[in-house]
């Protein structure tokens, strides 16, 4: 037979068991469509998390200490630190680190922030002017921490939007004071909303002079001031390399160190991956995890054709009796079976894709909206795996059809 008889015939035969055929073609379109809606959404939060990432400073690298002791801070895990000030404006040197064009300290810790009766408990941190720069903290209303702030020690507070709204409402903050661990803090500014810290919105920032003077306990045997870590922005991407090599140079010659390095220097880059590499396997997992409802549905097909083998064993002995060939046989089974999961496929390839415009920019869970998104990709790799159960799943029954003797399937009652 010419494929495109083998094509007609298999339509023909399908359309006569229209409810059976619609059936059978569901599963593999509930399969295929949470494949490609679960791996739209696993690839929308994949890519909002590397976009949040890179929107809070470009080529940026981080310094800590390359060990920490319990106690300092108050409210969190405090720091005998190697790091200080003096190290941080140590980096920003034109001959030595010409690959550096900021550097920002910090110093973390945990408080209640306490506003007339309303109070919520924050990660403050404690930074320098340079901060918002390199970390691309963008004020809303109000100013950032001044220079003059730094030196006079001065008990003031920026706050993210999340906070100002928690504690005052829709009104502006800024004049206004809030007691961070029973002292009193001048607002002064407000940050736009989702400028801080990826996935610490809930912040609040002081001068790191006051954080270290009047938030913490640890002080350095050198009296200078101890930071947790500092923010490094290199000149650009391209000098990222020669940035850590200045930056590890010059901390070497200030701590006079002749062995292992008391601080750790790693990159933006570097954690995007890291995080690229497990929203990548939440993507699969996801992927698995909606492959199964597939794989059931390759199972309902392969079943369906089975039976079908069955209720036309005289019409296949017919036809071989008329000259139908082996292959003719086996093509005409299998083409039955790719037909139905390529249908289901395509079907739900579109109700998947629709699944992407009708979650995109929704708060389906808590307050954030949702973010999607598709890829050629996705949808190539279900059409083929849903072409690949089929033609799987109709090779048994096909092989059986076509095994049949003629007389043997002639006299099946």
């Amino acid at each position: 037979m010419r494929p495109l008889d083998i094509l007609r015939t298999a339509v023909w035969s399908l359309g006569s068991n229209k409810l059976r055929s619609g059936l059978t073609l569901l599963g593999i379109i509930i399969g295929v469509t949470a494949v490609i809606a679960l791996m739209t959404i696993g690839r929308g939060v994949q890519q909002g998390i590397t976009a949040r990432i890179e929107s809070q400073g470009a080529n940026l690298l981080f310094v800590q200490p390359g060990s920490t002791t319990s106690g300092g801070l108050s409210g969190g895990q405090g720091s005998a630190s190697s790091l200080t000030l003096e190290d941080a404006l140590a980096l920003v040197d034109p001959v030595f680190a010409p690959s550096v064009e900021a550097a920002a300290s910090q110093i973390t810790t945990n408080a209640q922030v306490v506003a007339g009766r309303a109070n919520t408990n924050t990660q403050v941190i404690g930074v320098t002017p340079e901060y918002s720069a390199v970390r691309n903290a963008v004020i809303e209303t109000g100013r950032f921490i001044s220079p003059a702030d730094i030196q006079g020690n001065a008990q003031v507070v920026v706050l993210s939007a999340s906070v100002s709204e928690d504690l005052f409402g829709l009104l502006s903050p800024v004049g206004q004071t809030v007691r961070i661990n029973g002292r009193r803090f001048a607002i002064v500014g407000v940050l736009e909303d989702n400028t801080v810290g990826f996935g610490q919105s809930n912040q609040v920032l002081v001068p790191v002079t006051t954080a270290y003077y009047r938030l913490a306990s640890q002080r350095t045997a050198q009296g200078g001031v101890s930071v947790q870590s500092i923010n490094v922005q290199a000149a650009s991407q391209e000098v990222m390399g020669n940035a850590e090599l200045e930056i590890a140079t010059i901390l070497r010659l200030r701590h006079r160190i002749t062995g292992d390095d008391d601080f750790v220097i790693s990159s933006q880059q570097g954690l995007i991956e890291t995080l690229n590499e497990t929203t990548t396997a939440l993507v699969v997992f996801l992927g698995t995890v909606a492959g199964i409802s597939l794989f059931v549905g390759g199972i309902g097909v392969m079943n369906i054709m089975l039976v079908s083998v069955t209720e036309r064993t005289r019409e296949i002995g017919i036809r071989k009796a008329i000259g139908a060939k082996r292959r003719d046989i086996l093509f005409q089974f299998m083409t039955e079976a790719v037909i139905l999961t390529i249908s289901g496929g395509l079907i739900g390839l579109v109700l998947g894709l629709s699944f992407g415009p009708l979650l995109n920019g929704r708060a389906v869970i808590g307050n954030r909206p949702m973010e999607t998104g598709f890829s050629l990709d996705i949808a190539i790799i279900a059409l083929v795996v849903s072409g690949a159960i089929g033609l799987f799943s109709g090779i048994y029954p096909a092989l059986r059809a076509a095994r049949m003797h003629p007389i043997d399937a002639l006299r099946y009652e």
